[in-house]
């Protein structure tokens, strides 16, 4: 399943912040997060320490194991829930293996514990993903060390483990047809992202539903962008590749994500968020365009190499 790791890669263990989502060796690094330059330096110590609570609920929860699944796209979701339903933080200062030196806020509380749940069970079928895609024997060794962390995850979410695989088993098929209708194949990673962001059933769920379902797609959507020209060099399927001769298609992509995330904004909108609505706000306005925004960078730079020679 070639987009399948764009939610499931983990970043890192431990609680170092970055600004922008990128490939590494294979690992994807979280399209949502928050723009750092434009966020107030009190929104950032409360982000930062929401991210570093889930790290270290992770580890708590799952062991160290647990924290290699830390991704950027679940701290957003802790803030979501947490100003929506006003679940209060627990706060503690503490060092962890990558700030030695000086104890930063943890902000931690039952949203945290549901994200790091379901950033088990996310990672285990990455590694399933990975080994019927590319045999990984990597990847064969993630789902034994997995499996029962996986497990115990899913049983603190009942009902969420069979939501997932029904998503990505639509999604494969897709796939491996080769579907080249954009909207369906991202459907499925939206319905994946709807069922996470459904925390309970009251009068928010449609609203929750609605953003996580058009920000999945937008992730899976932002995901094949990113990889096409990779894509394309190795021959790999990429949903993107039948429009990459249009002359209007860097238009074309983009007007396509701006639809998703103005979707997900209108429905963000709606929801009575009692506090942290200038973090969400900045990630859902402006950080989720990070890696957009550094690719067009990239081109710039590459037009304006070509020119000089």
């Amino acid at each position: 399943m070639r987009r399948a790791g764009a939610l499931f890669g983990a970043e890192a263990a431990g609680c170092g912040l970055g600004t922008a989502g990128v490939r590494k060796e294979g690992v994807l690094f979280g399209y949502v997060q928050i723009r750092k330059p434009e966020l107030k330096i009190k929104d950032f110590e409360i982000y930062h320490g929401c991210y570093c609570g889930l790290c270290s609920i992770l580890k708590e929860k799952y062991g160290f194991r647990g924290q290699m699944t830390l991704t950027y796209d679940m701290t957003f979701l802790v803030l979501l829930l947490s100003s929506v339903y006003d679940i209060p933080f627990r706060q503690e200062k503490a060092r962890c293996i990558v700030h030695p030196g000086k104890k930063h806020l943890r902000l931690t509380n039952e949203a945290t514990e549901y994200a790091a749940h379901l950033n088990m069970i996310l990672a285990w079928y990455h590694f399933k993903d990975d080994r019927e895609d590319e045999h990984s024997g990597k990847a064969w060794i993630g789902m034994k060390l997995y499996r029962r962390r996986k497990q115990k995850a899913s049983d603190a979410c009942p009902g969420k483990e069979q939501e997932i695989v029904r998503s990505l088993a639509g999604l494969s098929v897709l796939e491996a047809a080769e579907e080249q209708d954009l909207y369906k194949l991202a459907d499925c990673f939206g319905s994946l992202m709807a069922e996470i962001f459904l925390y309970r059933k009251d009068a928010f769920s449609d609203y929750f539903r609605t953003v996580g379902f058009h920000l999945g797609r937008f992730i899976y959507l932002m995901d094949a962008y990113d990889d096409l020209e990779k894509d394309m060099k190795k021959g790999c399927f990429n949903p993107l590749c039948g429009y990459r001769d249009r002359e209007d298609f860097e238009h074309v992509i983009y007007k396509i994500l701006l639809d998703e995330m103005a979707e997900a904004a209108q429905a963000f909108e709606k929801l009575p968020c009692l506090e942290y609505k200038d973090i969400l706000g900045n990630i859902l306005y402006a950080g989720v365009w990070n890696r957009y925004d550094g690719i067009q960078q990239k081109k710039r730079e590459n037009e304006t190499v070509h020119r000089e020679e």
